[in-house]
């Protein structure tokens, strides 16, 4: 079945095995390059992405805001909702089949490319939850604090929340 398996083999176990890993050597290393490859570059590219889906999650709203921000913020909140959702409730390997399939004319070129992009919207998803949930924890007073002292939402999540949560 598996000729070049089995011939040329010796019998002890310790033989074959050096016989097999001399010989498929390059398959290896060529094998957890590639692995090493999609695993860091996507893990880095998901943080980005959780990064800008959990601040999203977690935007406040008030009842002074206009009517169309409070729109805005509730479907953009809607929608990262749905990403993380249907992105954490789905095993990995029926997102890659289905990604993979549906823009086959955008990964017919590199099927290395493919495997970063799925595992980065996978690893996404799970980061946003992370960075959502460390925006939550850190403490209200915390804001407040931040808000006496005259910063900004934007100055207030970038100074003072996002390196707490982080």
């Amino acid at each position: 079945m598996f000729p070049l398996l089995t011939s040329n083999l010796p019998d002890n176990l310790l033989g074959a095995a050096l016989v097999i890993a001399k010989r498929y050597a390059p398959l290896f290393f060529y094998g957890a390059k590639n692995t090493l490859t999609i695993a860091l570059t996507a893990t880095v590219i998901g943080l980005v992405i959780g990064l800008g889906v959990g601040i999203l999650r977690s935007l406040p709203t008030s009842p002074l805001d206009s009517p169309s921000k409070r729109f805005l913020t509730s479907l953009v909140r809607k929608l990262t909702s749905v990403y993380v959702e249907v992105f954490r409730g789905t095993p990995m390997m029926v997102q890659a089949i289905f990604i993979y399939y549906a823009f086959l004319p955008i990964f017919k070129s590199s099927k290395l490319f493919a495997g970063i992009v799925i595992v980065s919207i996978n690893t996404g998803a799970y980061m946003a939850e992370i960075v959502r949930s460390g925006i939550q924890a850190v403490d209200v007073g915390q804001t407040e604090a931040a808000r006496s002292l005259g910063m900004s939402n934007a100055q207030t999540m970038m100074s003072v929340v996002l390196p707490q949560a982080i």
